[in-house]
């Protein structure tokens, strides 16, 4: 697990879809890495971008801001999915109605299901 003040990262490529699986916590000390790496990935224009928390502990404010914002730059397609699974990010999502237009699922792989990729 990684330390308090960072976040631990993965991308693999599946088929033109992107999944970046997070570890840690995402708050203010960490979310300019996490942002600077999703407005990367986003510049490839991968067909799907997935955005995996399940291993998220604490999701900041600033963390659903990112993710709000990576929707927007996604062009809003229905091409970017968020896995969020337990109360540490589901339930923020919800709780922020973000839910009503990000995409949830219970793991990458119902995600780049639903998006085709």
């Amino acid at each position: 697990m990684p330390a308090a003040d960072s976040i631990s990262t993965s991308v693999e490529r599946r088929d033109g879809a992107t999944v970046l699986t997070v570890d840690g916590v995402v708050d203010l000390a960490t979310a300019p890495q996490l942002e600077d790496l999703l407005a990367e990935l986003i510049d490839e224009r991968p067909n799907a971008l997935v955005v995996d928390l399940t291993a998220v502990t604490f999701l900041a404010s600033v963390g659903l801001r990112i993710l709000a914002e990576t929707h927007e730059r996604a062009g809003g397609t229905g091409k970017f999915a968020v896995v969020a699974t337990g109360p540490a990010t589901a339930r923020p999502i919800q709780l922020t109605k973000l839910d009503e237009f990000l995409a949830l699922y219970q793991s990458a792989e119902e995600a780049l299901g639903a998006l085709g990729g």
